[in-house]
């Protein structure tokens, strides 16, 4: 057998756990994703429930060091970690969607459920370094340079697993394969822990020893079974980026459908690129119709791809017009082109980075007569997008008569402050602001899809209804308040001012979860 020095197997067995624990929490918020969004509840949850099981483990640990050190112990220790990672991916089947804890406060229903799934592997895995740690101190009678030397190796581990997950290995595997290789890894750590720490040639039969066989066992046939009938629980998804968990599906009349996480974002006709699905992308061309009577070739600049409905919309019924997306994740610009009918040969200019950065890194001077922002989804809103600050930026790189399109969803229009928070804080920068409403009431709306039309230049409101109900013909495709009540509006929801410095925007749209 090959004889390691017992430090060294020590700050590997550290690493290893370690670097485990943050693949996990990394990965939670991809899992948790298609469920629930991310958002600042979600990594709250997670990061909070995740330091908890680690202290209860350490805790825990230390116990099980000072009563049963053992490698033996060390070993089922992983083979349990491996199991209970696996059975991350069931348990997320089942309490992510769940709805009984409907009545409670947001944050305290994703803390739960967070807990259901991510409390015990944290709090396994975090047994181990109190164990490694006995283990060592009782071959070498040292304290302070063996745990010191353990930890930092511990914390080392941590910090890859942090950089090497976020850069690269959902990218390349996705979060369900990390999930089987990181329970492949504790696995083979257990086996390497019992082959090069224990001694198995010296083991005796014992209550314990058998109590902690039984449990290798059953681990390993939990394991095989969990594995042979994994299409059974599993999620299954078009693509994972860095970003998204991305399904196409087939929807009706030869559409498709777009979903990013939990949300859908898009209905799409690949053969039918100027039929529009969504009721939101329906005000919008009728705005965009309204203002191409004086400008049938604008400028436009689109703020989200998604499924690049509306830029596809644009280039077939308006080809003068230039159009350019901002999409931050390049893998929804590939599924667009693979699965939703985006020709490779598109005119339609794609910038995949975030939209703010590719505004303060612009150097063209061409000004936009038209910006599209379509990035705000109900619990995933980039709040860097709301703010005063944004506004301004967008502003300047507008023509003077341009005009900013958004559309945002709320809470019930009586009492949702996001939107009004956000009209509140384009007023500070354009003269004009305008709200519409995809339905044809504004009373009975509950949680919708909302259009805020913001620029310098004055809408005649009469001269638009007409124009996009050719005269009474037609049912218009939104409804637009009047200035007085959307004044009235904004004083009503007490409206806050959205700065780089204050955006508390995941909390104002906290009432969407529910």
């Amino acid at each position: 057998m090959v004889r390691i020095p017992p430090l060294w197997k020590a700050n590997a067995i550290a690493f290893i756990s370690s670097f485990c624990v943050m693949v996990i929490e990394l990965i939670a918020a991809r899992i948790l994703a298609p469920h629930i969004g991310v958002s600042l509840y979600t990594w709250t949850s997670i990061i909070g429930v995740i330091l908890a099981g680690i202290a209860l483990g350490n805790y825990l640990g230390g116990k099980l060091a000072d009563r049963y050190p053992s490698p033996l112990l060390l070993a089922a220790i992983f083979f349990a970690g491996g199991l209970v990672t696996i059975g991350i991916l069931p348990a997320t089947k089942v309490v992510a969607p769940a709805h009984w804890v409907g009545n409670w406060p947001v944050m305290w229903s994703f803390v739960l459920k967070t807990s259901c799934i991510f409390f015990l592997p944290a709090i396994i895995l975090s047994t181990v370094s109190p164990m490694v740690i006995k283990l060592a101190l009782a071959n070498l009678g040292q304290t302070g340079g063996v745990v010191g030397t353990i930890y930092a190796c511990s914390t080392a581990g941590s910090i890859l697993g942090t950089f090497v997950t976020g850069f690269y290995l959902i990218l390349w595997f996705g979060t369900r394969n990390i999930v089987w290789l990181v329970a492949g890894a504790l696995v083979l750590t257990g086996i390497a822990v019992w082959l090069f720490w224990g001694s198995p040639g010296k083991w005796r039969l014992s209550l314990k020893s058998l109590i902690v066989w039984l449990v290798i066992i059953e681990v390993a046939l939990g394991y095989a079974l969990l594995f042979q009938f994994r299409g059974l629980w599993q999620e299954k998804y078009t693509r994972e980026s860095n970003y998204y968990a991305i399904q196409v599906a087939q929807g009706g009349q030869n559409v498709k459908v777009l979903t990013l996480d939990h949300l859908i974002h898009a209905y799409v006709d690949p053969q039918l690129p100027h039929r529009l699905v969504y009721d939101y992308l329906k005000v919008f061309a009728g705005i965009v119709r309204y203002i191409a009577q004086d400008n049938p070739a604008p400028r436009v600049l689109h703020l989200g791809g998604g499924g690049y409905s509306f830029p596809r919309y644009m280039e077939v019924i308006y080809p003068e017009s230039v159009n350019e997306v901002v999409e931050i994740d390049p893998v929804v610009t590939e599924v667009a082109h693979q699965e939703l009918g985006l020709p490779q040969a598109t005119k339609i200019r794609t910038y995949n980075q975030d939209a703010r950065l590719f505004l303060i890194q612009r150097k063209t001077g061409d000004k936009y007569d038209i910006v599209i922002a379509d990035v705000f989804s109900d619990v995933a809103t980039p709040y860097h997008l709301t703010t005063l600050e944004f506004a301004r930026m967008l502003k300047a790189n507008m023509k003077p008569d341009g005009i900013y399109l958004v559309n945002i969803i709320d809470d019930y229009y009586r009492y949702g402050r996001y939107m009004a928070s956000f009209v509140y804080t384009l007023r500070r920068v354009f003269n004009h602001v305008y709200l519409f409403n995809v339905g044809q009431s504004w009373e009975e709306t509950g949680r919708s899809t909302f259009i805020i039309l913001a620029t310098d230049r004055v809408l005649d409101q009469a001269d638009y209804m007409r124009f996009v109900t050719e005269g009474g013909k037609w049912e218009p495709p939104g409804t637009l308040h009047d200035e007085a009540q959307l004044n009235a509006y904004l004083a009503e929801r007490k409206a806050l001012l959205l700065t780089d410095d204050y955006a508390p925007t995941d909390i104002l749209v906290a009432p969407l979860f529910r």
